[in-house]
C-alpha cells in the first residue's frame, strides 16, 4: 500500500482549497504550510487533515475547514508584536499559527479534554508563547485589551465585551447568525468609542456555548 503523502496534500491544500479563497497574505501561507495540521486532527481523520470539511472532535464540536482557517488568519493580520485571545481552542491548529504569527496568545476552552490534548501537541511543536485555559470565555476573558481576537464558534449576536477587549487598531473575527444564515465579520477598533464591521463571507458554524444575547453591540 502507498503511504499517504502528507507534503502533496497539503500542498494541495494550500493552491486547490486557501489560495481560491482570496488568503494570498504570504506569512499566512507559510504559517499553514510550516504547522503540521495532520498532527492536530484525531487520528482516526488523520488522512482527511486536508480535506475541504468540518472535521468532528467529539462533544458536538468541529474543526474549522482549511479555507476558512486561512480566511482567519489574513483577516486578524496578526503582527509578530500582538496580543491575541482565541476564544474556543478546539484541535489547537489554528491556536498553533496563531501563535506562529503572534508575540503570545491566550487560549480558552470550555472543554478540558480539548485543553489537554492542545497543550501537548503546542509543547510537541515548540510553541511556549501560548497560554491555554479551560473555561468560559463567551463574556470576554481577563482585564487586558487584544490586538486580535478570533472567536472559532458561531454567535446569535455580538457581545459589546468583546469589541471592549479590543485595543486601538484591535481586530475581531467572529461569525455571527443562526443556521442556514450565518456570516464571518471582521471587527475593527478605530477609536475608543467607535468600531467598524466588515463581512467577509457566508458559513456555518457550530455556536459558542454558553453565550447570551444580553448587551449585544449593534452598529
Amino acid at each position: 500500500m502507498t503511504a499517504f503523502n502528507f507534503e502533496q496534500a497539503r500542498f494541495n491544500m494550500i493552491e486547490q482549497q486557501i489560495r481560491p479563497w482570496d488568503v494570498l497574505d504570504q506569512r499566512v501561507l507559510d504559517t499553514i504550510a510550516s504547522v503540521p495540521r495532520e498532527d492536530f486532527v484525531p487520528e482516526r481523520y488523520r488522512n482527511l487533515a486536508f480535506s475541504d470539511i468540518a472535521i468532528p472532535l467529539g462533544h458536538g464540536e468541529v474543526m474549522l475547514k482549511p479555507n476558512v482557517e486561512g480566511r482567519i488568519l489574513q483577516a486578524l493580520a496578526v503582527r509578530p508584536t500582538d496580543h491575541v485571545l482565541e476564544v474556543g481552542t478546539g484541535a489547537g491548529y489554528l491556536t498553533a499559527c496563531l501563535a506562529r504569527l503572534a508575540a503570545n496568545v491566550a487560549s480558552v476552552d470550555i472543554v478540558p479534554e480539548f485543553v489537554e490534548v492542545a497543550r501537548q501537541r503546542l509543547k510537541d511543536r515548540g510553541l511556549h508563547n501560548v497560554v491555554l485555559h479551560v473555561g468560559d470565555a463567551s463574556r470576554g476573558w481577563g482585564e487586558r485589551r487584544y490586538h486580535a481576537i478570533a472567536v472559532t464558534g458561531s454567535v446569535a449576536a455580538i457581545d459589546e465585551i468583546w469589541r471592549q477587549s479590543l485595543s486601538l487598531g484591535g481586530r475581531l473575527f467572529v461569525v455571527v447568525g443562526q443556521p442556514p444564515v450565518m456570516e464571518a465579520l471582521l471587527i475593527t477598533r478605530v477609536g475608543e468609542r467607535e468600531w467598524v464591521r466588515e463581512s467577509l463571507f457566508d458559513t456555518e458554524l457550530p455556536p459558542l456555548r454558553n453565550v447570551a444575547p444580553s448587551r449585544v453591540f449593534e452598529f
